[in-house]
């Protein structure tokens, strides 16, 4: 990959985190995400053009307001700094492949304020599943046509995979699960079956520490969001789910 390619790439990616940040605050808030523009949460100062540039400003200012000092989580360059990381691996990683490469970068982008808002608020907001899974298909009928099929059948099957347990047990899977690992198959084809068993062992794993940790009792009435394990295998499966699916098929 050229490297004016990869300082393109990571400086995008740094300004899409920056607006993603703006996403996961004003969306579970039903706040637009385009007017008004950056502002203080404290003093609700309207920011100027250098105190928004992705990660420096928060560094420059150190980690606080100009004016009135209110205190900027660090999330904010922690997400500026995973949405430009991503898309520089995932371009260094796909930059022959187009296909993977345009639905890498996309689903990204929405896995990032998902796992933000669901950690918040446990929930995934239709307003970023829904687009995301209405570009899949575009996407590569621009780029593979070919992959249609595998998209469409691996996003129904991941679909149903969750939709009974949600359907069973509404204090379990939500809806906006389901919802998300129908559009991991839309993206990710048959490498979703690998991100949705990574997420299924991560899931549980944090499951049994926060048991060990709280008591059963207490425990199994504490709710984690399941969103961000599932961007977690669909990160993984960005770069390795293809090779899993391949070595686990070359055997049989």
């Amino acid at each position: 990959m050229p490297v004016a390619a990869l300082i393109f790439t990571a400086f995008a990616g740094l300004c899409v985190g920056s607006f993603l940040n703006v996403v996961a605050w004003r969306l579970p808030r039903n706040e637009s995400v385009v007017r008004p523009g950056s502002h203080c949460p404290g003093c609700d100062r309207p920011l100027k053009a250098y105190e928004n540039i992705p990660v420096f400003s928060w560094l420059v200012l150190r980690g606080r307001c100009r004016t009135c000092k209110t205190r900027i989580s660090i999330r904010y360059p922690l997400i500026e700094l995973t949405t430009g990381a991503l898309y520089v691996a995932i371009a260094a990683y796909w930059w022959e492949d187009w296909r993977e490469l345009a639905l890498g970068i996309v689903l990204v982008t929405a896995l990032i304020p998902i796992t933000a808002i669901d950690l918040d608020v446990k929930r995934i907001p239709n307003a970023i599943t829904a687009p995301a899974a209405l570009l899949a298909l575009p996407i590569a009928a621009l780029t593979e046509p070919s992959f249609i099929p595998e998209q469409l059948i691996a996003g129904a099957a991941a679909t149903f995979f969750f939709l009974l347990p949600a359907l069973i047990s509404r204090k379990g899977m939500g809806m906006g699960d389901v919802k998300l690992a129908g559009v991991m198959g839309l993206y990710l084809g048959a490498a979703v079956a690998p991100a949705i068993l990574i997420a299924l062992v991560s899931g549980t794993l944090i499951g049994v520490v926060v048991i060990l940790k709280k008591g059963v009792s207490s425990g199994r009435k504490t709710a984690v969001p399941f969103g961000p394990f599932l961007a977690l295998g669909a990160v993984v499966s960005i770069f390795a789910g293809t090779p899993i699916v391949d070595a686990y098929v070359g055997r049989f």
